[in-house]
């Protein structure tokens, strides 16, 4: 059974009260959210946490791009922290991307895809991966993916463009979508220079993402931007224009940021907006419900600091933000770092898990009523 670990063939097990992983402290006491809404620590045992996604058993896993591991945690303490950490893969490049489907658990390795059948009943000995592909591009510049299934039964790949700036050519700079098994590959959206978040809105199933900005034309510019596919093959600028609204000072000449299909929302300059997903829980208040919740990197070359929260954006379903406020803060003191969101993730009991790749940690936010 998962969570009852056989030692002779069990990868790695952790237990809540181990000593911590971590690279730091959890600023946890820095931590602040609205009125109603708790912090606490679901997990701090593992390292550079990065996406995360649920499976039916309520397993959570995590993919851990510089350790190259990916994790499942499972059971919850009185504390509120995970009772079992699992490492179920390990030696991989770059594993950021993690979804479940259909009982199999699909991680992705730069140039492969890789699954793990009816993984949650093998947490404790893990299946041997079976390659889904392997011929996605292998530059690791924007090579990590943050990967998905969609509504339509389909997995959604990013191929980021191999630099900051350049002319990527057709491999590059899109999202893909394939069938389980590897096979059909389509392109669902092109000019996208890295996008590590995305998701579909309830009841409408348009596809949402986050995109990062070029650096190196200023602190200020350009934004990076959250969007909305409405029909397949989209261009949204990339390399030619920023944002919607900025010309490339090296590759816009001759194109308009009219051709461009136009962002949903822009949300600051070098925040590094990754992870993201609709809040379809009941435990928020209602505001909440269909809320989009963004994980703010942060910046790391400005001045003045930017992102290092997540974000709360409010879409109606025709498609149009109507606001946006910060939900998490605490990640800066001062100028100080003291911990960068990677990804966020629903749980059935409508909580809401944040990771920190900085610290290796893992958040849960709770809300009672006052």
């Amino acid at each position: 059974m998962p969570g009852f670990p056989c030692r002779a063939r069990v990868l790695a097990v952790l237990l809540v009260g181990f000593s911590s992983v971590s690279a730091a402290a959890p600023p946890l006491s820095h931590l602040q959210v609205p009125p109603g809404f708790q912090v606490s620590i679901y997990s701090d045992q593992v390292p550079n946490a990065r996406e995360m996604a649920l499976g039916t058993g309520d397993t959570v896993f995590v993919g851990s791009m510089n350790e190259g591991k990916v994790y499942a945690l499972t059971g919850r303490a009185a504390d509120g922290r995970a009772r079992h950490v699992y490492v179920i893969a390990k030696d991989l490049e770059m594993p950021v991307g993690v979804a479940f489907h259909d009982g199999a658990l699909y991680v992705s390795a730069v140039s492969r895809i890789l699954k793990y059948p009816d993984i949650e009943a093998h947490l404790a000995d893990p299946p041997p991966a079976v390659v889904v592909t392997d011929k996605l591009p292998a530059k690791t510049h924007h090579g990590w993916r943050f990967i998905a299934f969609g509504p339509d039964g389909k997995l959604y790949v990013p191929i980021g463009a191999p630099c900051n700036i350049c002319e990527p050519g057709p491999e590059y700079a899109k999202i893909i979508r394939m069938n389980p098994d590897g096979s059909d590959l389509q392109t669902v959206a092109t000019g996208i220079r890295n996008t590590v978040g995305f998701d579909w809105q309830p009841g409408t199933h348009a596809l949402w993402f986050t995109n990062n900005g070029r650096d190196l034309m200023g602190e200020d510019m350009p934004d990076d931007t959250l969007n909305r596919v409405d029909k397949l093959g989209e261009n949204f600028g990339f390399p030619y224009c920023h944002a919607g609204s900025v010309a490339d000072p090296e590759f816009g000449q001759g194109h308009s940021c009219s051709e461009f299909v136009q962002p949903a929302l822009r949300l600051g300059a070098h925040v590094a907006a990754l992870g993201m997903r609709f809040y379809v829980g009941r435990m928020f208040p209602e505001r909440y419900r269909g809320a989009i919740f963004i994980a703010e990197h942060g910046s790391w070359n400005r001045s003045r600091k930017s992102g290092y929260r997540v974000l709360a954006v409010y879409a109606g379903k025709d498609g149009k933000v109507t606001g946006s406020e910060p939900f998490l803060t605490g990640f800066l003191d001062g100028q100080k770092t003291l911990g960068r969101p990677a990804d966020v993730q629903p749980l059935r009991d409508g909580s809401l898990l944040v990771s920190d790749d900085d610290n290796g940690v893992i958040y849960r936010i709770t809300y009672q009523s006052q």
